[in-house]
C-alpha cells in the first residue's frame, strides 16, 4: 500500500474493530465507545475522499457482525483468441462481472453477471485467480474486496444494451480499449490470456 494510503488502512482497521465490538460487546458504555470509534473512522474516510458522510456510513458502516471481505466475480470469455470486454456508460471497458449476491454461489453469480452485462449464456469452467483487490486495482476502497476470475465458455445469447453496459466486443492484447482500472487492469487481462492458453492452469491467489 502506498504511503499516502496508510490512513485508509488505519480507518478500515478502526471500523473493523468497532463493528466487532458492537456485535460482541455487552456493556452499554463500551457499545457507546465503539459507536464513536466507528463514527471517527467514517469521518476520516469522508474528510480524505470528500465523499458525503451519509454515503460513507451507508457503504462503510452498514453491516453488523464480524467484518469480512466482499466478493466480486469477473468472467474471462474468449473467441478466436480474443477476450470479451463490456463497455460501461463512462466509456471504459472491463471484464463482465460484479458483486456476488447473497443468495448465489460464485459460479452462479458469474453466470448471472455475464447474462446481465453481455447478454451471453455461459458455463463457468475453472477458477483463474482469487485476488485481494487493493493489491491490484486503484483506487483502494474503504472495504476489503476479493476478486474471483473465472474462465467461461459461451453456449448462446447475444449482446443487448442494458442499464449497466452499452457495448461489448472481443479484443486481442495488442488492441485493448481504455480499461476501467478500478475493475479490470491490463495485467489482469494478461493473466486471463495466460490461463486460457495454459493446458493445465493452477489458480493464483494472494
Amino acid at each position: 500500500m502506498e504511503k499516502n494510503e496508510k490512513w485508509l488502512k488505519w480507518a478500515v482497521e478502526l471500523q473493523s474493530l468497532a463493528q466487532a465490538g458492537l456485535f460482541y460487546g455487552k456493556d452499554p458504555f463500551d457499545l457507546e465507545r465503539y459507536e464513536r470509534i466507528r463514527a471517527i473512522a467514517a469521518e476520516m474516510i469522508s474528510e480524505k475522499t470528500q465523499i458525503p458522510m451519509e454515503t460513507v456510513r451507508d457503504l462503510f458502516c452498514g453491516e453488523t457482525g464480524y467484518q469480512t471481505p466482499k466478493l466480486d466475480t469477473r468472467a474471462a470469455i474468449f473467441r478466436d483468441g480474443k477476450i470479451l470486454l463490456v463497455k460501461e456508460s463512462n466509456g471504459t471497458w472491463s471484464l463482465p462481472g460484479g458483486w456476488v449476491d447473497v443468495d448465489r454461489s460464485v459460479k452462479e453469480n458469474v453466470i448471472k453477471e455475464v447474462k446481465e452485462e453481455a447478454g451471453l449464456d455461459v458455463t463457468a469452467e475453472r477458477i483463474i485467480a482469487v485476488q485481494d483487490r487493493e493489491k491490484h486495482n486503484r483506487p483502494v476502497y474503504a472495504y476489503k474486496i476479493c476478486k474471483i476470475f473465472v474462465l467461461c465458455s459461451v453456449v448462446g445469447g447475444c449482446f443487448r444494451p442494458n442499464i449497466e453496459t452499452v457495448d461489448s466486443g472481443y479484443f486481442g492484447l495488442d488492441e485493448l480499449p481504455p480499461l476501467g482500472e478500478d475493475k479490470t487492469t491490463r495485467t489482469q487481462v494478461e493473466m486471463c490470456f495466460d490461463a486460457y492458453h495454459a493446458p493445465h492452469w493452477d489458480a493464483l491467489f494472494d
